[in-house]
């Protein structure tokens, strides 16, 4: 039940960033395009912040006793670095990653980011089922 309860406070505190950011910047927080955006020489203070955000809200929950990764095991590193590789190629690709299409595209009704999100579930179930039962 407390697995549940995070959830949906999760999902609650997601949805209320990017309903703030869209109504006070005007901006969809797609985290792909913002954090391509705070590597540009020519960085917006407010992508840099947003990025800083979700770092301290990290090591914020971390010290409140939150576990970044419960009961779960890490990958090797260089698995991790390759698969952080794919996913923003991926996101490149796609014009947009999950949080971008999924939850603000959607919520915009676009049908782009129905595909869009429809897709990246079906690759990420099928990416389990091969991990878990096949390799």
């Amino acid at each position: 039940m407390e697995a549940v309860i995070h959830a949906i406070a999760g999902g609650a505190l997601i949805g209320i960033a990017a309903a703030g950011l869209l109504l006070i910047n005007g901006r969809v927080a797609g985290i792909s395009g913002i954090f391509a955006g705070a590597l540009r020489p020519a960085a917006t203070p407010w992508n840099l912040a947003f990025i800083g955000g979700l770092v301290a809200a990290g090591i914020l929950a971390r010290l409140a006793g939150f576990a970044a990764i419960p009961d779960t095991h890490l990958e090797p590193p260089l698995i991790l670095a390759a698969a952080g590789l794919l996913v923003g190629i991926g996101t490149r690709i796609g014009n947009g990653c999950t949080s971008g299409h999924g939850v603000c595209g959607l919520s915009n009704l676009s049908p782009r980011s129905l595909v869009a999100t429809l897709v990246f579930m079906a690759v990420a179930g099928l990416t389990v089922f091969i991990a878990r039962h096949v390799v």
